[in-house]
């Protein structure tokens, strides 16, 4: 049981998105008010006044909630249906379920299980994957189960079915966490959640082996990392976060992948959290976040 289980308890997250109009604020507002709700936190987006998309996100408390959701949802697609918006209504008091890839860097998937282990993230991970064994015993004492599948060479799809095979229906996400092994389209049709991947910034400037090695022969003077969605281009899904830190002449390459592991680290886990905490909404090929 996470710290969010008992704080979070009769919370409600809900999502609206579609074009934007005028009613929609006064819409919700005075959904989730005769629906017995108190509204905790309320952010909303406008690309566009004039015939834009909206986007909003309010957290409300109601008192009985599990048992209310029906009722609430029914209102909500009574509601909402007139204005052309989707929605997406969660209990935040149960976790979303992370399974979590990683092949031999460790310290995203480390990063990970620390946050989990201190309450941080709002997440149960069922599982840890991993095409190689060296991290299955520091797994193991998280009290996180730990299985290997091994992949190597251009046929990934044996490797992809036994994972399917694991998270099928089991979770509601997947991190690759430094995982050195291409998904491919097939996978990521079948999976049916969102994956979430880390890379360094480099690319596409630095790609292939040795990125850091290349990125101090050319002097570079910044390093960062970005998370986003997986998708069926390489490295191109929405963003969901990013960040820089500084670097100098005096620095080896070694010293720039410990700086860049360091920003790779905090960089997938306030991905992880905002995306458990349903601050995330795609939108075609970027994302609206309200961190």
């Amino acid at each position: 049981m996470t710290v969010y289980t008992e704080a979070l308890r009769d919370h409600a997250c809900l999502i609206v998105h579609g074009p934007d109009q005028a009613g929609l604020v006064a819409a919700v507002t005075g959904l989730v008010t005769r629906n017995k709700g108190n509204i905790v936190t309320l952010d909303q987006y406008s690309d566009n006044p004039e015939g834009g998309a909206f986007f909003q996100r309010v957290v409300f408390h109601r008192k009985g909630l599990t048992a209310a959701l029906p009722e609430i949802e029914a209102d909500l697609d009574k509601t909402l249906s007139p204005y052309g918006m989707t929605w997406q209504l969660t209990d935040q008091s149960v976790p979303k379920r992370m399974a979590i890839l990683a092949s031999t860097s460790d310290h995203c998937l480390l990063e990970l299980l620390w946050r989990h282990r201190r309450g941080e993230l709002n997440v149960s991970i069922p599982m840890v994957i991993s095409n190689h064994t060296n991290t299955a015993e520091d797994v193991r004492s998280f009290g996180i189960p730990f299985f290997h599948v091994h992949s190597q060479g251009p046929d990934k799809s044996e490797a992809e079915a036994r994972i399917l095979e694991l998270v099928k229906g089991n979770v509601d996400f997947v991190v690759l966490a430094r995982y050195m092994q291409i998904i491919s389209e097939d996978f990521l049709d079948a999976v049916g959640v969102p994956v979430i991947n880390i890379h360094h910034s480099f690319l596409p400037a630095f790609i292939g082996a040795a990125p850091y090695r290349k990125a101090r022969e050319r002097g570079v003077k910044l390093i960062g990392a970005t998370s986003h969605y997986v998708t069926k281009d390489l490295d191109e899904g929405p963003i969901i976060e990013q960040d820089v830190a500084r670097v100098d002449h005096s620095m080896t390459a070694a010293d720039l992948q410990a700086r860049g592991a360091y920003v790779e680290r905090a960089v997938l886990s306030r991905a992880v959290q905002w995306h458990a905490e349903d601050r995330v909404i795609r939108h075609g090929n970027h994302t609206i976040v309200f961190s």
